[in-house]
């Protein structure tokens, strides 16, 4: 199936590079001066990561349990619900692939790492102050072999999967020079044959949230969809979470032939004139073998 036309959000200076530019500007100015501060951990009044993190822990079961009491849910509308308690384990924490799209300041890679996730992770983010961020918290951490790439995952260079494996995985950080680098880094040998699992904490929202368009006047969102599939093996994950669409419009903007709907992470609920709903979502998706 086509993804849907879904209404767009009106623009905002939130899906606009130069915000987050500055935003990040200000934030490495406050880790140098003080590096135990890491900057802004997103989501966090709704306890994303953690529930993320244990969302992720069920596709690593072999035998995970629909009636589980964690935050790990799959739906009854999932088509793939039917099959799950039979299934061997689906990621595989030693060496599973992971790419953090719009990775910010990285947290979310360094929870994953410090949870025992030990395959080669990558962050993209279009701001290279943000990648500056990242790599000096990293290092802070003593996770310096988490790679951090300038890359607009809507307008950059379109990725070209190649078998390259983990080689250049924990590549020494070329220090200050490296961290000023402005120009984008291109689609190439950090994407290596593709990801198992790619994560997108707000990214999808920013990108709703501009009003930038490309030369046949399709808008990010109209384009999302189909560089992520293009980042994913077959058979890998992506997990999405989102504070401007609900369940079903992130569904609308992102399944399709080539990604299927697999779950959701539970997040408390509210009710409010009699509809119920959440302040965000976060939902996954597993590439198919159709698409592209």
């Amino acid at each position: 199936m086509s993804t849907p036309i879904r209404p767009h959000l009106e623009p905002s200076e939130l899906g606009t590079k130069e915000y987050w530019d500055a935003a990040y500007t200000t934030e490495l100015a406050n880790h140098a001066s003080n590096p135990a501060d890491p900057g802004t951990i997103w989501f966090a009044d709704s306890n994303a990561e953690s529930k993320i993190l244990s969302y992720l822990r069920s596709l690593t079961s072999p035998s995970p349990t629909p009636s589980s009491t964690t935050a790990a849910t799959r739906t009854s509308s999932s088509p793939a619900a039917t099959a799950k308690a039979s299934t061997p384990a689906l990621l595989d924490p030693a060496t599973a692939r992971i790419l953090d799209l719009g990775s910010g300041n990285g947290h979310l890679l360094l929870a994953l790492a410090e949870e025992g996730w030990r395959g080669g992770k990558v962050g993209v983010d279009y701001s290279a102050k943000a990648v500056a961020l990242a790599r000096r918290v990293a290092e802070a951490e003593g996770k310096g072999e988490i790679r951090f790439r300038v890359w607009d995952v809507v307008r950059g260079e379109r990725p070209r999967t190649e078998e390259a494996g983990e080689e250049g995985e924990g590549e020494e950080v070329n220090g200050e020079k490296e961290e000023e680098e402005e120009e984008e880094e291109g689609g190439g040998e950090w994407i290596g044959d593709g990801f198992d699992l790619v994560l997108d904490k707000g990214t999808f929202d920013a990108v709703s949230l501009s009003e930038d368009r490309d030369g046949e006047g399709r808008s990010g969102c109209e384009e999302y969809r189909r560089r992520v599939q293009e980042l994913v093996r077959k058979g890998g994950f992506v997990v999405v979470t989102s504070c401007n669409w609900t369940e079903e419009e992130l569904r609308g903007w992102i399944e399709d032939e080539g990604l299927e709907y697999w779950g959701k992470v539970k997040y408390p609920s509210f009710t409010f004139g009699g509809v119920k709903g959440q302040t965000i979502c976060t939902l996954c998706f597993r590439r198919t073998e159709d698409g592209i």
